[in-house]
């Protein structure tokens, strides 16, 4: 099988500003499938587990049991409609369009393009499929007779989980990761920038800004952009949008 580069981005807050699963699970509750308690405890274990969930293996596996009973016993094409809308409503307007335009380069550039992400697999597909990505890797849930059981195949998509899913799929297509570019705006996601020849930051937090300093790895910084749009108007965001990276990705030779 020939040896080929690809790149590979993280979602939330690389790719879009806010949380994947948070926007799902606001588009569930609108429809009535929580009550006010349980979203909030489901909001809450989010919030905890993206502050400190590397460091506390209790906090991640609170989590993972607040994501796994977010779904139980909904059926799957019921939750990928949902999921469509939610896209439409909450993700869409959230895209990052300086993240869009790195993708888009390494597409022109005939590279594969992946998202990674502890989200649901079937939310993470759906986002790669409207951005026309190649694919994703997400967190997968257990189905049985069309519903979700409220368990998961294998672990969540985090921290080092995201390097090993990365480094499985690459040995089955064909990816040599050496020449491979990752994205993050998390340190959390260190093991995953870690296992490309590329690692890049984007709209990174300080303990990852940090890893850049000390690596040289690339940073793009989009925040800045959307901050002024709010004083400047939309006109000179787009500018700044298309001048905000510190350095373009590199080409392939």
């Amino acid at each position: 099988m020939t040896s080929k580069p690809a790149a590979f981005f993280d979602v939330d807050n690389t790719l879009i500003k806010g949380s994947t699963i948070f926007f799902l699970g606001r588009g569930m509750y609108q429809r009535g499938f929580f009550t006010k308690k349980e979203i909030s405890t489901f909001i809450l274990a989010n919030v905890r587990y993206r502050m400190t969930g590397q460091e506390k293996p209790e906090e991640i596996n609170k989590f993972k049991e607040a994501a796994q009973n977010f779904v139980k016993g909904h059926r799957v094409d019921e939750i990928k409609k949902i999921g469509n809308d939610v896209y439409e409503k909450y993700v869409s307007p959230k895209i990052w369009n300086g993240t869009i335009c790195i993708a888009q380069e390494h597409l022109n550039q005939g590279l594969e393009v992946w998202l990674v992400t502890a989200a649901p697999q079937h939310m993470a597909e759906l986002i790669a499929e409207k951005l026309g990505f190649t694919g994703a890797l997400g967190t997968i849930a257990e189905v049985v007779d069309g519903k979700y059981t409220g368990k998961m195949i294998g672990e969540m998509l985090h921290g080092k989980s995201k390097a090993q899913a990365v480094e499985k799929l690459a040995k089955e297509r064909g990816i040599n990761l050496e020449n491979s570019y990752a994205y993050s705006d998390s340190h959390f996601d260190i093991p995953l920038l870690n296992s490309v020849g590329h690692p890049c930051a984007i709209n990174p937090d300080t303990l990852l800004r940090v890893k850049c300093h000390r690596e040289s790895w690339e940073i793009f910084d989009f925040r800045k952009a959307r901050r002024l749009n709010e004083f400047f108007g939309p006109f000179l965001a787009r500018a700044l949008s298309a001048a905000s990276y510190i350095k373009p990705p590199r080409r392939q030779p």
